[in-house]
């Protein structure tokens, strides 16, 4: 059982006392603190929040044609250089490849020895397993 505290009953009974419009601005006030001080621990994360925060709004906002005229020329220019920059790495992997002595005809020729050689290999274990059940029959 417990025993009777009588700070926490008068605790209580103040509690009760106040009236809910009284515990509803203790209660906003009070998460006001607590944000103050959530955001003077991790400024950076509040930051990032309102980073991210304001990037969301934006993409759900519908572009201006005004905001369009402003980012087609910077978006090609973007496209362009992303397209130049993979086919420099196309073309420069490729011939890498062939100073290794690595064509697309030796690396089909590779994987299909690859194959032949595991396909012989799961024949000959399949063929052991069998003779090997055979003997103890």
């Amino acid at each position: 059982m417990s025993e009777y505290d009588p700070a926490e009953s008068g605790q209580r009974n103040r509690d009760a006392s106040r009236s809910p419009r009284q515990r509803a601005i203790e209660a906003y006030e009070s998460a006001g603190r607590r944000a103050a001080d959530g955001l003077s621990e991790a400024p950076f994360i509040a930051l990032a929040g309102g980073i991210a925060a304001g990037a969301l709004i934006a993409a759900l906002l519908p572009r201006t044609q005004a905001e369009t005229r402003a980012v087609r020329p910077t978006a090609r220019r973007v496209r362009e250089t992303a397209r130049a920059a993979a086919q420099a790495a196309r073309e420069t992997g490729s011939q890498k490849l062939e100073e290794l002595g690595l064509t697309r005809e030796k690396g089909e020729e590779t994987i299909r020895s690859l194959f032949e050689g595991v396909s012989s290999a799961a024949k000959a274990s399949a063929q052991s397993a069998y003779d090997a059940a055979k003997t103890r029959s």
